[in-house]
């Protein structure tokens, strides 16, 4: 919006009296200026709302010292530099003199929400350095407002005056935080027409800020810095800050602050620059930024930082926005920046924040340190006395009951135990910073933590079934819907994670038709099928269609059924199901897909697999094993559709050779790539069972030969027939401590 200003303005277009005239007349541009600087106004206001200020007391010792020396060092670059010029470069007016006295300021001051609004627009607000960068703008931003407060009192003749002017800015803002924040909250709670903790006194807040707005400008601060600090003293997330910003956010941001933005290009006249002293203010800018560069990047390698990834929060520190926009109109309009030095500072800031954004995007991805070392899958992982650390991803509480039926299913025992990663994702609403801490530690960020409280108390209950063999950990993350992937991908490596469980994004009403279909959750499907440092499964839920019964209650079986078709992820499947069938309420069935033309089996790592699941002397009832021969896709189509009702839940693996005849017709058209041909076809509403699909984690697969899997080096047989792997390394697993 401010190059379209700069192309209608002054600088182009502008420069046609009669263009000017018509387009935009006197009277208009006052009005429009009116409005523009109202949606400023309403835009501080919701920023301020967005703030969660208790990071500030999560902020370590690193983001402490790399925001304050992101402020002290450009401040000493610029002010040397103005000392220099003023001093030693000749004769200059007194208006540039206070003009570059400011621009040392704005030089060294960096905006925590214009931060978080870049890390949002380049999706990685929740990664390692977009937290890191988001506290070490908040501690930056800190410091620019210390120093407006002492520069404030310096400028002062009297020190009555300077105490007065303190004093009153003082009692304002400790009247905001201590009288009128909690009344609003009050007020919020005792609102009789609320239907919801939603519903706000939407119309009592706006007077509210309206009036807090013309109080400071009463006290010599800026209207804008009266709604903003408000916003700062309301609680963000729901209700409040989330339906403030459901009720603002699209006429303030949407609407009226392009207008500001476009009003600014239209004040900016490029033919102003070069009258008078060009090179003295491109030279303090030009240092000022320098010494933002340096003093960012400096002390993050201090902190042993990787240099990629401290250079890109030195370039995230470097970037400017609607704040600093707002602040530049506002002092040309109480002359205290000249017009030169105005252009150039818009001119520079287009230009940094230009570059700097694709050069952030080319240095930093936050998907490379989910590579991980070491293969984490199922089938790597089957052992006894070997803890299977599974995470589970939960939207909302619908998918509780299957997941929790899967997780039994799993087959906790005191030699065989579980551990269990719960991550309850939620939406970024009415905030600017993402979270992912446990979820005890939610209430100590004032957030609503009543949406996961239910369930917690459902895993807890399933922990406690199993003393001893199953250990439960809650995590609540709040991101935006673009990067929640890097939350559950963290988590999956930190945690060390076996299978990340993730909820298909459609849910299922009551007769099998689609209730609901959410993009913005198969977006985070698909990169975390891309992205998980481990293997993943897709949980299509239809657990209360096929009304599945607890595998707590009652004697009947548990049916699951297992579709073979070839490949390292019906492998990984096969493994998942080895584990299973050895629950005493749980059957497996294994459907396994063969050509017509098949004559021979191999002595495959598959063969060995399905040969151990025979001979483990379980009876017939909890394994099944069927093979289907077929001569085309069709025919396994219909072998599809003939499962009917009788399971509870059905697996296969994602990928399948394409130009196997097994699924030779089948993979023309396909609705959801991301779940494979035969997951696809599982997905319709046809069916009335819950699907796995699984993938297991990508990486070198050495053992792809003609359709089948020779046995890995990495493996061996151990003297009872059954094959498990074997590492030469104790990083990978580590044995747990069972108690007697």
């Amino acid at each position: 919006m401010h190059q379209a200003g700069l192309i209608l303005g002054p600088s182009l277009f502008g420069r046609n009296i009669g263009y000017m005239e018509k387009f935009l007349p006197a009277q208009s541009k006052i009005v429009l200026q009116t409005v523009s600087n109202f949606g400023l106004l309403i835009h501080l206001f919701l920023l301020g709302v967005k703030v969660d200020a208790s990071i500030l007391r999560q902020a370590g010792n690193n983001a402490m010292l790399i925001g304050c020396m992101s402020f002290i060092v450009p401040f000493l670059f610029s002010s040397i530099s103005y000392a220099s010029m003023v001093y030693g470069y000749g004769e200059i007016p007194n208006d540039l003199v206070t003009s570059l006295r400011y621009v040392v300021a704005l030089n060294s001051i960096t905006s925590f929400a214009v931060i978080t609004s870049l890390l949002t627009d380049l999706n990685i607000l929740n990664s390692e350095l977009g937290r890191l960068a988001t506290k070490t703008s908040m501690v930056c931003d800190i410091c620019g407002w210390i120093m407006t407060l002492i520069s404030r009192v310096a400028s002062r003749d009297s020190k009555i005056v300077s105490f007065y002017a303190v004093s009153c800015n003082a009692i304002f803002m400790l009247s905001i935080v201590f009288v009128i924040r909690p009344f609003v909250i009050w007020s919020t709670k005792r609102n009789p027409k609320a239907k919801s903790k939603e519903e706000i006194p939407f119309f009592m807040i706006f007077v509210v800020m309206l009036t807090t707005s013309l109080l400071s400008e009463v006290l010599g601060l800026y209207a804008a810095f009266g709604a903003f600090w408000l916003g700062i003293a309301l609680p963000d997330g729901p209700p409040i800050g989330s339906a403030l910003i459901h009720k603002l956010d699209t006429v303030a941001t949407g609407l009226l602050l392009p207008a500001f933005i476009a009003i600014g290009g239209l004040r900016t006249n490029l033919f102003v620059v070069g009258e008078k002293h060009p090179w003295v203010i491109i030279v303090t800018i030009f240092l000022g930024y320098i010494g933002k560069l340096t003093g960012t990047l400096g002390p993050a390698l201090y902190c042993q930082m990787p240099f990629s990834e401290a250079f890109s929060l030195a370039l995230i520190m470097c970037s400017k926005g609607v704040i600093e926009v707002s602040v530049f109109i506002m002092f040309k309009d109480s002359k205290v920046l000249n017009s030169e030095t105005f252009n150039l500072l818009i001119l520079s800031m287009l230009f940094v924040t230009g570059i700097t954004r694709p050069m952030i995007v080319y240095l930093y991805d936050p998907s490379k340190r989910y590579k991980a070392k070491s293969r984490r899958t199922m089938l790597h992982t089957h052992q006894r006395n070997v803890q299977l650390r599974m995470m589970v991803c939960i939207h909302n509480a619908d998918n509780v009951p299957t997941i929790i039926n899967l997780l039994e299913a799993s087959n906790p025992t005191r030699y065989s135990p579980i551990a269990v990663f719960v991550l309850h994702l939620m939406d970024l609403k009415g905030r600017a910073s993402a979270i992912l801490v446990p979820h005890h530690h939610l209430n100590k960020l004032n957030s609503n933590s009543n949406r996961s409280d239910h369930i917690v108390r459902a895993f807890l209950h399933f922990e406690q079934q199993h003393q001893g063999s199953v250990m439960a950990q809650h995590f609540t993350a709040i991101a935006p819907y673009a990067s929640m992937h890097d939350d559950i991908c963290t988590m999956a490596l930190d945690k060390k994670a076996t299978i990340v469980i993730v909820p298909f994004h459609k849910s299922f009403a009551i007769d099998g038709n689609v209730e609901s279909s959410m993009s913005t959750i198969r977006n985070i499907n698909k990169n975390v099928l891309d992205k998980a440092p481990c293997s993943v499964g897709v949980l299509i839920d239809r657990g209360h269609v096929s009304n599945s019964r607890s595998i707590f209650i009652g004697p009947e079986l548990y049916c699951i059924a297992l579709l073979l078709l070839g490949g390292v992820d019906d492998l990984e499947a096969l493994a998942f199901c080895r584990r299973m069938v050895e629950h005493p309420k749980v059957s497996i069935t294994v459907v396994h897909f063969k050509h017509k033309n098949y004559d021979h089996e191999k002595d495959t790592l598959e063969s060995q697999m399905i040969n151990e699941l025979k001979n483990m002397g379980i009876s017939k009832e909890k394994f099944i094993y069927k093979e289907e021969f077929v001569r085309h896709g069709v025919d396994t189509t219909h072998v599809v559709n003939s499962l009917g009702h009788g399971y509870d839940l059905v697996m296969v693996g994602r990928h399948h050779d394409p130009e196997s005849p097994l699924l030779l017709g089948l993979t023309e058209w396909s609705e959801f790539p991301e779940l494979g041909i035969i997951g696809d076809l599982l997905a319709s509403s046809d069916f009335y069972f819950s699907v796995l699909v699984v993938q297991q984690q990508p990486g070198d697969t050495d053992f792809f030969l003609d359709g089948g899997y020779e046995l890995p080096i990495s493996m061996r047989k151990d003297d009872d027939s059954r094959v498990y792997p074997h590492f030469s390394t104790d990083e990978e697993f580590t044995p747990i401590h069972i108690r007697t």
